[in-house]
């Protein structure tokens, strides 16, 4: 018979079953106690737990393992260390304790830390996170047993993208119990789950076609690149057939990813030709972001195995759709209840409408830190462009809850739209179900149903920090939802009393806070105009999104909440500035060196060739006009482009061996250094349009958007 995925589904997952099966009744009930309801680990259990853990290990043929944790640099890190020890009489033995699996100790200061760790202060820590399960990583011929981990300093302090996260769902369970216990739902309900689904986008290139591109090896994506004759014109790659190669890998990709548990659920090619999507089904927000760093892993690792180069950059090639990754973001109770599900009368439904205006309020109140938060100079190249979001942060609600806040504004609400049904006008085809509003692929954060879709998280970022924010101003907006019904309502009022003070409350939310809604074409010159008059931000380069993070306002919210304290939220703004800056000094050295060492040699081969060519035909007597002027455009560009290239040069030494301000550096490469990146671009893809095809350098953007088919 056929192999069924759902058989070797979690088989590389120690959890559920496996858990049950190598853990005695006691062990695993007190396991499942702190991974089920968030409650302190024991640590006399840690030592059975090791040791059954290191049996399954062994029985999968791992001979290392390690604490695998998600540093400042927005990927993750490991250690390896062996099961193996010595014994006194020279033999060996496999061992793992309790200690080993629960605490690690690598070196903090050598990943980004916003100057909490220094070379002379070094010490930090890894803590086992029970609540996202061990697994075996595979590649190739070696397995290691890996142990999801926190990352704590010495002194305290979160040094990872986990702790802030896991303190964010703990920050927003606790305001949505109370807004449960508002309204009589919380009974049976322990804590609300913040669940997550992720879809990733991404490119693929021909491996060899990628090696022979400095840019893409060293920065991910091409700095420069004159636009193929056929890119995605006839929107025909959208949804069409994967080619054969491509699915081989996609196969493999999803067979390891089963395997880790991971639940993917969605392939299909995307816009822009060489571009594909992968989307999983839903999870609680923590396993949900392991398991979204796993797969970015994994489909880099896979695709070397096909011939491919997976490029997550957000804005690989110009001129085509940049990827993101879209963040399915929704409420749910431990015992399953969805609490962003409208249901069918809406209208009714004041716990829904209640929550629903709480994110409405969070979105505008802390519109700069959502923008923020999915702020990188590679995301810079994306937004507000090519079917990705603009970088103005706005909800999109759709017509029937668009309605309702109308009928809220106005009174009371008396009805749900419905959406009724489609008819295609052949009756061989069936009637189906219509949908209350349409989407709207140009918000930015839209709701879908039954969630809100966070659309303009770049595709190589991690969803741990974008999540974090979420979590915390919609705590806030939560509690100050349910601190207004609690004063308004008192305790324990009757139905009748409650529904006047939250009918209340939301009218006063829904004319304070609507300007951030907006159902039209984000992409339009008129919604910008309209964004600036109803005062909403529009922050169009990371330097201006992130500065947020500095403010005390910022500060505040996540110290309240007890996410993140003063001193962690300026070491993470710090790293973010130093990233940025770092980001585009490598491209801007990147360039510089394929302009000096690639391009204008072989332009100047060309140059030469064509005066070559002007002199011998002149020489016979006969005048070539048009052969003349394309020399002199050639020996234009060529000097154009030297002189573009040192002005780059100069542009990246911003207070070389001075005292450096951070900030006012970032600031002088958003304003001098990436119109330089720019202009050497523009003058290295117009030779690029000349130089004939045997001395151009480089793989061409034609060669490499359509490498997949092949």
């Amino acid at each position: 018979m056929p192999h069924r995925a759902s058989d070797s589904f979690g088989s590389l997952v120690f959890a559920g079953d496996v858990m049950l099966k190598h853990l005695p009744p006691d062990v695993f009930m007190n396991l499942q106690r702190t991974i089920q309801t968030g409650s302190r680990l024991d640590p006399a259990i840690a030592n059975t737990v090791a040791a059954a853990m290191k049996d399954w290990a062994l029985e999968h043929g791992a001979t290392h393992y390690c604490h695998w944790f998600q540093p400042l640099t927005g990927t993750t890190a490991e250690k390896h260390d062996a099961f193996l020890s010595t014994t006194s009489d020279g033999g060996a033995v496999e061992k793992f304790s309790g200690s080993q699996l629960i605490q690690g100790e690598p070196d903090a200061s050598s990943f980004p830390n916003g100057g909490i760790r220094d070379t002379y202060e070094a010490r930090g820590y890894t803590a086992w996170d029970a609540t996202s399960p061990a697994f075996i990583y595979r590649s190739g011929s070696e397995s290691t047993l890996c142990i999801p981990t926190a990352f704590v300093s010495y002194t305290g302090e979160a040094l990872d993208k986990k702790i802030p996260l896991l303190r964010s769902i703990q920050a927003v369970s606790k305001q949505a119990m109370r807004v449960l216990k508002i309204f009589g739902a919380d009974h049976g309900v322990n804590q609300v789950i913040t669940t997550l689904g992720v879809e990733q986008e991404y490119f693929l290139v021909d491996s060899e076609l990628a090696s022979q591109r400095p840019d893409l090896m060293i920065c991910g994506r091409t700095l420069i690149g004159a636009p193929a004759p056929k890119g995605q014109q006839l929107e025909d790659h959208y949804f069409g057939a994967i080619p054969k190669r491509v699915l081989a890998f996609m196969a493999e990709a999803e067979a390891r990813l089963f395997e880790l548990g991971i639940p993917v659920k969605t392939r299909h090619n995307e816009v822009a030709p060489g571009q594909f999507e992968l989307a999983p089904t839903y999870e609680n927000a923590n396993v949900a972001v392991d398991h979204q760093m796993l797969t970015m892993s994994v489909l880099r690792e896979t695709a070397e195995n096909h011939g491919f180069v997976c490029l997550m950059h957000e804005k690989p090639f110009a001129g085509v759709n940049g990827s993101g990754k879209h963040n399915n973001w929704a409420l749910s109770t431990d015992s399953g209840v969805n609490l962003l599900d409208p249901r069918d009368d809406t209208h009714t439904n004041m716990q829904f409408l209640t929550i629903l205006c709480a994110v409405i309020r969070a979105v505008d109140v802390y519109a700069e830190m959502l923008r923020g938060s999915i702020a990188t100079a590679a995301n810079d190249h994306r937004l507000g462009a090519n079917e990705a979001p603009p970088a103005i942060m706005s909800i999109f609600l759709g017509d029937m809850l668009a309605d309702i806040l109308d009928q809220l504004e106005s009174g009371t609400p008396k009805k749900t739209m419905k959406g009724g049904a489609l008819e295609m006008g052949a009756t061989t085809l069936p009637q189906i179900p219509k949908h209350t509003s349409d989407r709207n692929r140009t918000s930015p954060f839209a709701f879908t149903g039954n969630k809100f879709e966070f659309r303009a998280v770049g595709s190589s970022a991690s969803v741990a920090w974008p999540n974090t924010v979420l979590n915390t101003i919609i705590a806030e907006s939560l509690d100050f939802m349910a601190t207004q019904l609690e004063k308004r309502a008192g305790k324990n009022p009757n139905a009748a009393k409650l529904e006047t003070a939250v009918k209340t409350l939301l009218k006063e939310v829904i004319k304070e806070h609507r300007r951030v809604c907006f159902d039209g074409d984000g992409y339009s010159q008129a919604w910008h105009t309209e964004a600036k008059r109803r005062g909403l931000a529009n922050h169009t380069s990371t330097v201006d999104a992130i500065a947020c993070f500095s403010s005390k306002k910022c500060a505040d919210v996540f110290a309240k909440y007890g996410v993140l304290s003063k001193r962690e939220l300026d070491a993470r703004y710090g790293v973010m500035v130093e990233q940025y800056i770092k980001l585009l000094r490598i491209e801007s050295r990147t360039l510089s060196t394929i302009a000096r060492t690639a391009l204008i040699p072989c332009a100047t081969r060309f140059q030469a060739e064509l005066a070559d060519a002007v002199g011998a035909t002149q020489g016979c007597g006969i005048e070539c006009p048009g052969s003349e002027l394309q020399l002199r455009e050639v020996v234009t560009s060529v000097e154009a482009l030297r002189v573009a290239v040192n002005k780059l040069e100069k542009a990246e030494c911003f207070a070389h061996g001075k005292s450096v301000d951070h900030e006012k550096e970032a600031c002088h490469y958003r304003d001098v250094l990436v119109p330089a990146l720019n202009e050497v671009r523009v003058l290295c893809d117009s030779l690029e349009r000349v130089m004939p095809a045997d001395l151009y350098p480089l793989p061409t953007y034609a060669e490499m958007l359509f490498s997949t088919r092949s």
